[in-house]
């Protein structure tokens, strides 16, 4: 499995982030989580208390942007202007944001070159929102990640409790709710699974569970290959 281009779509709360991480690690491969670029984005916009909804401001916002990614030890790390934003870009906050910002041409295409870069090399697991279905089109491996709105809904809610100590369940319902409407909606890349990437509902599934059917998928697929 050297070499190849593994990419993991979804929703927010689907499980693609917690299984990327894994797989990655279990095949040695790089982990690039996308969403970081466009959180790393929203992080400075609201920073800098940026109007992201004009075109014009948001054009030279990203013009004069700079967002590297780093290879540290086996692991992307994100850079803004210098800066690693590591943990500053996991707040709700910032995602609702990225979520508005993706939705924007100029920020795609800033961040599209970035991407593909990453991966050209193969030997990656890119986790997004349109991997399969925009950035790596030919990817060697495509997959989707999905589980019912409700259990969404729980896993996020346990994952703030667990980090702040303290979610409301209805403030998490309903930035699901509106992040799920931003990411399916928007005109550009819309959230959707590519016509050829293998869909896991991840719902009822355990991560080890989700990373066995890939690997069962991964590893069929390779010995057809072979013959």
């Amino acid at each position: 499995m050297t070499g190849k281009v593994i990419t993991i779509d979804g929703p927010a709360g689907s499980g693609k982030s917690t299984v990327s991480k894994a797989l990655a690690a279990k095949l040695q491969y790089l982990y690039l989580d996308t969403g970081a670029l466009y959180r790393a984005l929203a992080y400075k916009a609201l920073k800098t208390n940026m109007d992201m909804n004009h075109p014009g401001e948001l054009a030279e916002f990203c013009a004069t942007t700079e967002v590297t990614l780093k290879n540290v030890s086996g692991k992307m790390t994100v850079w803004v202007d210098g800066e690693d934003v590591g943990e500053k870009i996991r707040t709700e906050e910032v995602g609702l944001a990225a979520s508005a910002i993706s939705a924007f041409a100029v920020v795609r295409e800033k961040l599209l070159t970035l991407q593909r870069e990453a991966g050209a090399g193969g030997g990656i697991v890119a986790e997004g929102r349109d991997m399969g279905s925009v950035v790596f089109p030919r990817a060697d491996f495509k997959f989707y990640l999905d589980a019912d709105l409700e259990e969404r809904i729980r896993r996020r809610h346990d994952e703030l409790a667990s980090k702040s100590g303290a979610a409301e369940r209805s403030a998490v319902s309903r930035d699901m709710k509106t992040r799920d409407a931003q990411d399916t909606n928007r005109k550009i890349a819309p959230l959707a699974a590519a016509p050829d990437a293998v869909i896991i509902d991840s719902t009822s599934l355990t991560v080890s569970e989700v990373i066995r059917k890939i690997l069962e998928h991964l590893q069929g697929s390779f010995e057809e290959d072979k013959k």
